[in-house]
Protein backbone atom coordinates (compact mmCIF):
# COMPACT_ATOMS: atom_id res chain seq x y z
CA UNK A 1 0.00 0.00 0.00
CA UNK A 2 1.38 3.58 -1.04
CA UNK A 3 2.65 5.61 2.05
CA UNK A 4 0.62 9.01 2.33
CA UNK A 5 1.17 12.15 3.71
CA UNK A 6 -0.93 15.52 3.96
CA UNK A 7 0.58 19.26 2.84
CA UNK A 8 -2.06 21.92 3.92
CA UNK A 9 -1.31 24.26 0.68
CA UNK A 10 -2.59 27.65 2.06
CA UNK A 11 -5.08 28.89 4.77
CA UNK A 12 -8.42 26.90 3.36
CA UNK A 13 -7.09 24.82 0.93
CA UNK A 14 -8.06 21.62 0.95
CA UNK A 15 -5.46 18.76 2.16
CA UNK A 16 -3.92 17.29 -0.52
CA UNK A 17 -2.32 13.62 -0.61
CA UNK A 18 1.22 13.89 -1.49
CA UNK A 19 2.70 10.28 -2.49
CA UNK A 20 6.05 8.47 -1.33
CA UNK A 21 9.04 9.16 -3.52
CA UNK A 22 8.78 6.02 -5.04
CA UNK A 23 5.45 6.93 -5.80
CA UNK A 24 6.15 10.15 -7.21
CA UNK A 25 8.86 8.33 -9.56
CA UNK A 26 6.29 6.42 -11.49
CA UNK A 27 6.20 7.59 -15.07
CA UNK A 28 3.36 9.58 -16.09
CA UNK A 29 1.15 7.68 -18.74
CA UNK A 30 -1.72 9.73 -19.65
CA UNK A 31 -2.53 13.37 -19.20
CA UNK A 32 -6.05 14.39 -19.29
CA UNK A 33 -7.26 17.54 -20.95
CA UNK A 34 -10.57 19.34 -20.06
CA UNK A 35 -11.82 21.62 -23.09
CA UNK A 36 -15.30 23.10 -24.30
CA UNK A 37 -16.23 24.30 -27.59
CA UNK A 38 -14.45 26.40 -28.48
CA UNK A 39 -10.72 27.95 -28.63
CA UNK A 40 -7.24 26.74 -28.66
CA UNK A 41 -7.64 22.92 -27.07
CA UNK A 42 -10.10 22.19 -29.63
CA UNK A 43 -7.44 22.96 -32.40
CA UNK A 44 -4.91 20.91 -30.60
CA UNK A 45 -7.26 17.80 -30.52
CA UNK A 46 -8.12 18.36 -34.23
CA UNK A 47 -4.45 18.73 -35.06
CA UNK A 48 -3.17 15.97 -32.62
CA UNK A 49 -0.52 18.71 -31.43
CA UNK A 50 -0.28 17.43 -27.79
CA UNK A 51 -0.25 13.81 -28.85
CA UNK A 52 2.27 13.88 -31.98
CA UNK A 53 4.33 15.88 -29.12
CA UNK A 54 4.29 13.51 -26.49
CA UNK A 55 4.10 9.95 -28.65
CA UNK A 56 7.97 9.86 -27.81
CA UNK A 57 8.03 10.01 -24.23
CA UNK A 58 4.78 7.06 -24.77
CA UNK A 59 2.56 9.71 -22.56
CA UNK A 60 -1.40 9.51 -23.90
CA UNK A 61 -3.83 12.04 -24.13
CA UNK A 62 -7.52 11.98 -23.16
CA UNK A 63 -9.74 14.30 -23.65
CA UNK A 64 -12.87 15.07 -22.02
CA UNK A 65 -15.38 17.98 -22.98
CA UNK A 66 -17.44 20.52 -20.75
CA UNK A 67 -20.06 22.93 -21.30
CA UNK A 68 -18.37 25.49 -19.24
CA UNK A 69 -15.85 26.27 -16.91
CA UNK A 70 -16.95 25.55 -13.65
CA UNK A 71 -18.04 21.89 -14.06
CA UNK A 72 -14.04 21.59 -15.71
CA UNK A 73 -12.58 23.02 -12.66
CA UNK A 74 -14.60 20.53 -9.94
CA UNK A 75 -12.88 17.87 -12.10
CA UNK A 76 -9.18 18.89 -12.32
CA UNK A 77 -9.75 19.39 -8.38
CA UNK A 78 -10.40 16.26 -7.98
CA UNK A 79 -7.52 15.35 -10.26
CA UNK A 80 -9.82 13.76 -12.87
CA UNK A 81 -8.23 16.38 -15.04
CA UNK A 82 -4.62 17.55 -15.50
CA UNK A 83 -5.38 20.92 -17.45
CA UNK A 84 -7.50 22.82 -18.92
CA UNK A 85 -8.90 26.12 -20.65
CA UNK A 86 -11.28 28.61 -18.86
CA UNK A 87 -12.60 32.30 -18.91
CA UNK A 88 -11.71 34.54 -16.01
CA UNK A 89 -14.87 33.54 -13.17
CA UNK A 90 -13.92 29.68 -12.77
CA UNK A 91 -10.83 29.71 -11.35
CA UNK A 92 -11.69 32.69 -8.60
CA UNK A 93 -14.40 30.50 -7.22
CA UNK A 94 -12.48 27.46 -7.33
CA UNK A 95 -9.48 29.20 -5.57
CA UNK A 96 -12.10 30.79 -3.04
CA UNK A 97 -13.41 27.14 -2.66
CA UNK A 98 -9.46 26.27 -1.76
CA UNK A 99 -9.97 24.07 -5.10
CA UNK A 100 -6.37 22.44 -5.76
CA UNK A 101 -5.72 24.49 -9.15
CA UNK A 102 -2.79 26.30 -10.29
CA UNK A 103 -3.10 29.46 -13.59
CA UNK A 104 -0.42 28.08 -15.86
CA UNK A 105 -0.87 30.35 -19.17
CA UNK A 106 -2.94 33.10 -19.75
CA UNK A 107 -4.88 34.29 -23.04
CA UNK A 108 -6.68 38.30 -23.22
CA UNK A 109 -9.70 38.67 -24.79
CA UNK A 110 -10.56 41.17 -27.39
CA UNK A 111 -13.87 39.70 -28.99
CA UNK A 112 -16.25 36.97 -29.18
CA UNK A 113 -17.92 37.25 -25.75
CA UNK A 114 -20.91 39.45 -24.71
CA UNK A 115 -24.70 40.09 -23.97
CA UNK A 116 -27.26 39.44 -26.86
CA UNK A 117 -31.22 40.55 -26.79
CA UNK A 118 -33.61 39.39 -29.18
CA UNK A 119 -33.43 41.58 -32.35
CA UNK A 120 -36.88 43.30 -31.75
CA UNK A 121 -35.93 43.94 -28.05
CA UNK A 122 -36.95 46.94 -26.13
CA UNK A 123 -33.37 47.19 -24.55
CA UNK A 124 -31.23 49.49 -26.91
CA UNK A 125 -28.89 50.11 -23.94
CA UNK A 126 -27.45 48.82 -21.13
CA UNK A 127 -29.61 50.95 -18.78
CA UNK A 128 -32.58 48.88 -20.18
CA UNK A 129 -31.40 46.04 -18.62
CA UNK A 130 -33.10 46.98 -15.02
CA UNK A 131 -35.47 44.52 -13.81
CA UNK A 132 -34.76 42.41 -16.51
CA UNK A 133 -34.34 38.44 -16.92
CA UNK A 134 -30.36 37.59 -17.74
CA UNK A 135 -29.01 34.14 -18.24
CA UNK A 136 -25.94 33.18 -17.74
CA UNK A 137 -23.48 30.59 -16.29
CA UNK A 138 -22.28 31.11 -12.72
CA UNK A 139 -18.85 31.40 -11.76
CA UNK A 140 -18.40 31.66 -15.79
CA UNK A 141 -17.05 34.40 -17.36
CA UNK A 142 -20.33 35.29 -18.91
CA UNK A 143 -20.86 36.06 -15.13
CA UNK A 144 -18.17 38.87 -15.21
CA UNK A 145 -18.92 40.30 -18.53
CA UNK A 146 -22.82 40.96 -16.92
CA UNK A 147 -21.41 42.73 -13.71
CA UNK A 148 -18.93 44.56 -15.73
CA UNK A 149 -22.07 45.89 -17.72
CA UNK A 150 -23.56 46.66 -14.50
CA UNK A 151 -20.91 48.68 -13.45
CA UNK A 152 -21.22 50.58 -17.01
CA UNK A 153 -24.69 51.41 -16.85
CA UNK A 154 -24.51 52.62 -13.18
CA UNK A 155 -26.71 49.53 -12.05
CA UNK A 156 -26.64 47.33 -9.28
CA UNK A 157 -26.84 42.92 -9.44
CA UNK A 158 -30.01 43.96 -7.50
CA UNK A 159 -31.35 45.95 -10.28
CA UNK A 160 -31.65 42.24 -12.70
CA UNK A 161 -33.23 38.96 -11.74
CA UNK A 162 -30.33 36.48 -12.48
CA UNK A 163 -31.01 33.45 -14.35
CA UNK A 164 -28.17 30.78 -13.83
CA UNK A 165 -28.03 28.21 -16.73
CA UNK A 166 -25.63 26.62 -18.61
CA UNK A 167 -25.58 26.99 -22.35
CA UNK A 168 -27.62 24.31 -23.88
CA UNK A 169 -30.37 25.52 -21.80
CA UNK A 170 -29.57 29.16 -22.16
CA UNK A 171 -29.69 28.71 -26.01
CA UNK A 172 -33.47 27.50 -25.96
CA UNK A 173 -34.90 29.89 -22.98
CA UNK A 174 -33.43 32.74 -24.98
CA UNK A 175 -34.75 31.76 -28.30
CA UNK A 176 -37.94 30.74 -26.30
CA UNK A 177 -38.54 34.44 -24.32
CA UNK A 178 -37.78 32.81 -21.42
CA UNK A 179 -34.79 35.74 -20.80
CA UNK A 180 -34.77 39.19 -21.72
CA UNK A 181 -30.65 38.65 -22.26
CA UNK A 182 -28.04 36.41 -22.63
CA UNK A 183 -24.28 36.58 -21.35
CA UNK A 184 -22.21 34.13 -23.42
CA UNK A 185 -19.35 33.28 -25.29
CA UNK A 186 -18.26 31.70 -28.93
CA UNK A 187 -19.43 29.69 -30.23
CA UNK A 188 -22.66 30.02 -28.40
CA UNK A 189 -22.46 34.29 -28.97
CA UNK A 190 -22.41 33.48 -32.47
CA UNK A 191 -25.28 31.10 -32.96
CA UNK A 192 -27.31 33.50 -30.14
CA UNK A 193 -27.09 35.51 -33.24
CA UNK A 194 -27.12 34.01 -36.57
CA UNK A 195 -29.88 31.13 -35.30
CA UNK A 196 -31.69 32.13 -32.49
CA UNK A 197 -32.67 36.14 -33.75
CA UNK A 198 -30.51 37.60 -31.43
CA UNK A 199 -28.78 41.12 -31.55
CA UNK A 200 -25.26 42.01 -29.66
CA UNK A 201 -26.24 44.42 -26.95
CA UNK A 202 -22.62 44.92 -26.12
CA UNK A 203 -19.19 43.05 -26.57
CA UNK A 204 -17.26 42.51 -23.49
CA UNK A 205 -14.51 44.52 -24.65
CA UNK A 206 -16.40 47.32 -24.23
CA UNK A 207 -17.15 46.89 -20.71
CA UNK A 208 -13.50 46.07 -19.61
CA UNK A 209 -10.79 43.87 -20.07
CA UNK A 210 -11.12 39.85 -19.97
CA UNK A 211 -9.09 37.22 -20.21
CA UNK A 212 -9.35 33.41 -20.70
CA UNK A 213 -6.76 31.13 -18.77
CA UNK A 214 -4.62 27.87 -19.09
CA UNK A 215 -5.34 26.24 -15.62
CA UNK A 216 -3.73 23.19 -14.18
CA UNK A 217 -4.30 20.78 -11.44
CA UNK A 218 -2.09 21.79 -8.46
CA UNK A 219 -0.59 18.35 -7.90
CA UNK A 220 -0.39 17.43 -11.39
CA UNK A 221 2.04 20.81 -11.60
CA UNK A 222 4.08 20.17 -8.62
CA UNK A 223 5.28 16.49 -9.36
CA UNK A 224 5.10 17.23 -13.19
CA UNK A 225 6.56 20.88 -13.71
CA UNK A 226 8.54 19.80 -17.18
CA UNK A 227 5.50 18.26 -18.59
CA UNK A 228 3.33 21.18 -17.93
CA UNK A 229 5.92 23.56 -19.28
CA UNK A 230 5.71 21.21 -22.53
CA UNK A 231 1.84 21.40 -22.68
CA UNK A 232 1.80 24.81 -22.65
CA UNK A 233 4.86 25.37 -25.00
CA UNK A 234 2.89 22.92 -27.61
CA UNK A 235 -0.54 25.23 -26.66
CA UNK A 236 1.04 28.42 -27.77
CA UNK A 237 2.86 26.89 -30.68
CA UNK A 238 -1.02 25.72 -31.77
CA UNK A 239 -2.17 29.02 -30.62
CA UNK A 240 0.49 30.86 -33.37
CA UNK A 241 -0.79 28.31 -35.99
CA UNK A 242 -4.35 28.89 -35.53
CA UNK A 243 -3.71 32.84 -36.18
CA UNK A 244 -2.74 32.59 -39.39
CA UNK A 245 -4.83 29.60 -40.38
CA UNK A 246 -8.74 30.85 -39.38
CA UNK A 247 -10.19 29.00 -41.99
CA UNK A 248 -8.28 25.70 -41.21
CA UNK A 249 -9.26 26.72 -37.35
CA UNK A 250 -13.31 27.28 -37.97
CA UNK A 251 -12.72 23.47 -40.03
CA UNK A 252 -11.42 22.08 -36.78
CA UNK A 253 -13.61 23.73 -34.42
CA UNK A 254 -16.88 22.33 -36.64
CA UNK A 255 -15.34 18.76 -37.12
CA UNK A 256 -14.67 18.39 -33.10
CA UNK A 257 -17.59 19.88 -31.84
CA UNK A 258 -20.79 19.22 -34.67
CA UNK A 259 -21.45 22.80 -34.85
CA UNK A 260 -21.75 24.31 -38.06
CA UNK A 261 -18.67 25.68 -39.64
CA UNK A 262 -20.85 29.41 -40.53
CA UNK A 263 -21.22 29.38 -36.86
CA UNK A 264 -17.47 27.89 -36.62
CA UNK A 265 -16.04 30.68 -38.84
CA UNK A 266 -17.80 33.72 -36.98
CA UNK A 267 -15.81 32.53 -34.18
CA UNK A 268 -12.57 31.26 -35.89
CA UNK A 269 -12.80 35.20 -37.55
CA UNK A 270 -13.04 36.89 -34.32
CA UNK A 271 -10.59 35.69 -32.06
CA UNK A 272 -7.33 35.73 -30.47
CA UNK A 273 -5.48 32.75 -29.94
CA UNK A 274 -2.59 34.25 -28.62
CA UNK A 275 -1.74 32.17 -25.73
CA UNK A 276 1.27 33.75 -22.77
CA UNK A 277 2.43 33.72 -19.50
CA UNK A 278 0.27 34.99 -16.39
CA UNK A 279 1.58 38.37 -16.69
CA UNK A 280 1.21 41.42 -13.75
CA UNK A 281 -1.27 43.47 -16.00
CA UNK A 282 -3.31 40.13 -16.43
CA UNK A 283 -2.94 39.08 -12.45
CA UNK A 284 -4.29 42.93 -11.66
CA UNK A 285 -6.79 42.65 -13.86
CA UNK A 286 -7.88 39.32 -12.17
CA UNK A 287 -7.22 40.50 -8.95
CA UNK A 288 -10.35 43.30 -9.45
CA UNK A 289 -12.02 40.21 -11.35
CA UNK A 290 -11.95 38.19 -7.90
CA UNK A 291 -12.46 41.22 -5.65
CA UNK A 292 -15.63 42.39 -7.59
CA UNK A 293 -17.32 39.23 -6.88
CA UNK A 294 -16.16 38.69 -3.31
CA UNK A 295 -17.83 42.83 -2.55
CA UNK A 296 -21.18 41.21 -3.88
CA UNK A 297 -20.71 38.56 -1.53
CA UNK A 298 -20.90 36.15 -4.26
CA UNK A 299 -17.76 34.29 -3.28
CA UNK A 300 -17.04 32.91 0.76
CA UNK A 301 -13.53 34.88 1.58
CA UNK A 302 -11.50 36.81 -0.52
CA UNK A 303 -8.67 35.74 -1.83
CA UNK A 304 -5.19 36.74 -3.70
CA UNK A 305 -4.61 35.25 -6.97
CA UNK A 306 -0.87 35.63 -7.22
CA UNK A 307 -0.79 32.72 -4.66
CA UNK A 308 -2.61 30.29 -7.63
CA UNK A 309 0.01 31.73 -10.38
CA UNK A 310 2.60 28.48 -11.15
CA UNK A 311 5.68 29.67 -12.58
CA UNK A 312 7.36 27.25 -15.01
CA UNK A 313 10.84 25.99 -13.95
CA UNK A 314 14.08 27.97 -15.31
CA UNK A 315 16.33 26.38 -17.38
Amino acid sequence: MQRRQFLQLSAGTALLPILSRSAAAEPLTEIRIGYQKNGVLVIARQRRTLEDHFAAQNIGIKWLEFSSGPPMLEAMNVGSIHYGAVGDAPPIFAQAAGAAIVYAAGQPITNGQGILVPKDSPIRGLADLKGKRIGFTKGSSAHNVVLLALKKAGLTYGDITPVYLSPPDAGPAFAQGGIDAWSIWDPYFAIGELKQNGRVLINASEVGRTNSFYIANREFAQRNALILKQIIDVTSATARWAEDHRGDVAQSLSAVTGIPLDIQTIAANRSSFVVGPVTDEIVSTQQDVADRFHQLGLIPRPIVVRDAVWRPPQA
